[in-house]
C-alpha cells in the first residue's frame, strides 16, 4: 500500500500472544482512519502493539477486543 496514491500506511505491527509473532498490522489512510490488516493465518489474539499507538488509536481499531480473540472465534 502506498500514501502517495491514497493508500493506507502500515503504523504499527500487531504482536501475537507469543509475544514475537506479528499476527497483523494497524494501518492509517490518507483520510485519518485507521484499521487492522491481518497476515495470511486471519484474526489472532493480540498481545500489543510495536510500536506502541495511541489511545485514540487503540479505540477505533478495538484494540481491546483484539486481545480477546479466541481460537475457536476463529473460521
Amino acid at each position: 500500500m502506498d500514501d502517495d496514491n491514497g493508500e493506507g500506511v502500515a503504523i504499527a505491527n500487531l504482536i501475537g500472544t507469543d509475544g514475537h509473532s506479528i499476527v497483523g498490522w494497524v494501518y492509517c489512510w490518507t483520510t485519518g482512519a485507521h484499521a487492522v490488516m491481518w497476515d495470511v493465518h486471519g484474526p489472532q489474539p493480540v498481545s500489543e502493539a510495536w510500536p506502541d499507538i495511541d489511545e485514540e488509536q487503540k479505540k477505533e481499531i478495538d484494540f481491546d477486543a483484539l486481545t480477546r480473540i479466541r481460537r475457536n472465534d476463529i473460521g
